[in-house]
C-alpha cells in the first residue's frame, strides 16, 4: 500500500518506515505518562513522606486543570493551518515543555512539597496533553484501513509498552530510598532525551496527512455535534470506565505487592512481567479482531480479564507464583486495551466526519485523552483517601490491620471488575463494524 495519495490523504496501510518513525515517540511519552499514576505517588509517599491523602488531591486538582486544557488543545490542533503541517507543529513545539517538566517533576530536590508537585504535575500533564492530542490525530488520518488503524495502533501501541517498560527497570533497578538522584531521577532524564530524539525523527520522517474538512464548525456547533455522536458517546463512556478499573490497580500495585503480598522485593519483577506480557498481548489483539471485530474482540479480553483478577483478593500473604500469573495473563489481555480502543476511535471520526464535513480528530483525540487522564486520576484521587479513611498506612515498615489489608485487596481487585463489566454491556453490540467503516470512508473520499 502506499503511504499517502498525492494530496496526503491517508490511504490503506503505510510503509514500515513511515510506520516505525510514527510509532517511535511513543516510548518516552510512555514513560513520561505512567509515573505520575503508578510511581510518583509512592515516591512522594514513602521516600519524600508526603501525606498519602494530600497526594491522592494533588493527582485529582492535576486532572481538573486537564479539564480545561485538553478540549482547548483538540480544537486548536484542528484549526490551525501551518505550512509545516497542523499535526506536526503542535507535536514538535511540546518535546521540549515535556522534557524539562519530566526532568523536574521526577528529580524533586529532597525538600519537595505539595507545592512541588502540583505545579510541575500540572506542567507535564499540559506537555502530555500538547505532544499526545496531535500524535493520536495524526496516527488516526494517516490510515484508512479499518485493520490497517489496528496495525499502527498495535505498533505504536507496542513502543508504548516498551517505554513502560524503561518506566519500571530504571526506577526499581536504581532504587526509590534514596532522596535527589533516585531511579526515578534517573528516569526523568532519559525521558527527557528520548522525547527530544525520538520526536525529532518523527518529525521529519513522517508526512502531514490531508485535511478532509469540508466547512470549519464553530466551537458551540463542535460541542453539540459531538454530543450527538453516539457511538462515540458509548465508546468515550466504555473507555473511561475500563481506564477507571486499570487505573485502581495501577495506582494501589506497589501497595498491594508490599503490603498485602509482602513480596515488597518482587514488587519491580511483577510489574515488569505484567507488562512484557501485555507486548505479546498487542499482536494477539490484532489477530483476534481480524477473526471476530475490533469490539468484540475488545470485551472477549475485558471478561477473560475479570474472571482471572476475581481471584486476587483471595491469594495469602507470599503467594509469588499464583500473583505472578494474575500479573502474566492480565497483562497479555491490557494489550487488548491498548490497541483495540483507539482503532475504534478512528473508526468513530469517520462517522462524525461524514456527519458534520470537518475532520475534528484533535478535538475528539483531545476527548480521549482527557478520558483517560481522569480514568487514571479517579484511581489516584478517590482510592488512596479511601485508603487513608480505611486506616491503611503506606510507610514501608507499618503494621497494618487485617481490616485495612482487606479493604487494599477489595479496591485493588473487585470494584475494577465491576467497571469492566459496565464496559463491556456497552461495547457489546457497537454499532460501527468493518463493513459500516468501509462506507464511511467511500463517503469521505479517502
Amino acid at each position: 500500500m502506499s503511504e499517502t495519495d498525492g494530496g496526503g490523504a491517508a490511504v490503506g496501510r503505510i510503509s514500515r518506515r513511515v510506520l516505525f518513525a510514527y510509532a517511535l515517540p511513543a516510548a518516552p511519552l510512555a514513560a513520561l505518562g505512567l509515573p505520575l499514576y503508578a510511581l510518583v505517588p509512592t515516591y512522594y509517599t514513602e521516600t519524600l513522606g508526603l501525606p498519602i491523602a494530600s497526594v491522592g488531591w494533588v493527582l485529582l486538582l492535576i486532572r481538573l486543570f486537564d479539564a480545561l486544557t485538553d478540549p482547548l488543545t483538540g480544537y486548536v490542533a484542528d484549526r490551525i493551518q501551518p505550512a509545516f503541517g497542523r499535526r506536526r507543529l503542535l507535536f514538535a513545539l511540546s518535546l521540549p515543555v515535556a522534557a524539562l517538566s519530566a526532568w523536574m517533576l521526577y528529580w524533586p530536590p529532597v525538600d519537595a512539597g505539595l507545592g512541588w508537585l502540583a505545579g510541575w504535575g500540572m506542567l507535564i500533564s499540559l506537555a502530555f496533553t500538547l505532544a499526545t492530542v496531535p500524535y493520536a490525530a495524526w496516527g488516526a488520518e494517516l490510515v484508512a484501513d479499518y485493520h490497517g488503524r489496528t496495525a499502527l495502533t498495535a505498533t505504536r501501541e507496542s513502543l508504548t509498552l516498551v517505554g513502560t517498560l524503561i518506566a519500571i527497570i530504571l526506577p526499581f533497578a536504581i532504587g526509590f530510598e534514596m532522596k535527589g538522584f533516585s531511579g526515578l531521577a534517573a528516569l526523568g532524564v532519559c525521558v527527557a532525551v528520548m522525547l527530544l530524539v525520538f520526536g525529532a525523527v518523527t518529525v521529519l520522517v513522517v508526512p502531514e496527512p490531508r485535511d478532509a474538512t469540508i466547512q470549519r464548525l464553530g466551537l458551540r456547533q463542535a460541542l453539540a455535534l459531538l454530543g450527538q455522536n453516539r457511538p462515540f458517546l458509548r465508546l468515550i463512556a466504555a473507555f473511561f470506565l475500563n481506564g477507571f478499573a486499570n487505573g485502581i490497580p495501577a495506582t494501589l500495585f506497589l501497595y498491594f505487592v508490599s503490603a498485602r503480598l509482602q513480596l515488597p522485593d518482587m514488587r519491580g519483577p511483577l510489574l515488569f512481567l505484567y507488562f512484557l506480557c501485555a507486548i505479546a498481548g498487542v499482536p494477539l489483539a490484532a489477530i483476534v479482531a481480524r477473526r471476530l471485530g475490533k469490539h468484540r474482540a475488545w470485551c472477549i479480553a475485558m471478561i477473560a480479564a475479570c474472571l482471572i483478577f476475581t481471584t486476587a483478593p483471595l491469594l495469602p500473604p507470599g503467594a509469588l507464583v499464583s500473583f505472578a500469573f494474575v500479573c502474566a495473563t492480565t497483562g497479555l489481555l491490557l494489550g487488548f486495551d491498548l490497541a483495540l480502543p483507539p482503532s475504534i476511535q478512528a473508526d468513530v471520526i469517520d462517522a462524525d466526519t461524514v456527519a458534520s464535513g470537518d475532520q475534528r480528530s484533535g478535538f475528539y483525540f483531545a476527548a480521549w485523552g482527557l478520558a483517560t487522564k481522569l480514568s487514571l486520576a479517579a484511581g489516584a484521587g478517590l482510592v488512596l483517601p479511601l485508603l487513608a479513611l480505611l486506616g491503611f498506612n503506606p510507610a514501608p515498615a507499618a503494621v497494618n490491620e487485617p481490616s485495612s489489608l482487606l479493604a487494599l485487596a477489595v479496591i485493588y481487585a473487585w470494584i475494577p471488575v465491576v467497571l469492566k463489566l459496565a464496559a463491556i454491556a456497552l461495547m457489546w453490540n457497537f454499532p460501527i463494524d468493518e463493513a459500516v467503516q468501509q462506507k464511511l470512508r467511500q463517503r469521505i473520499g479517502g
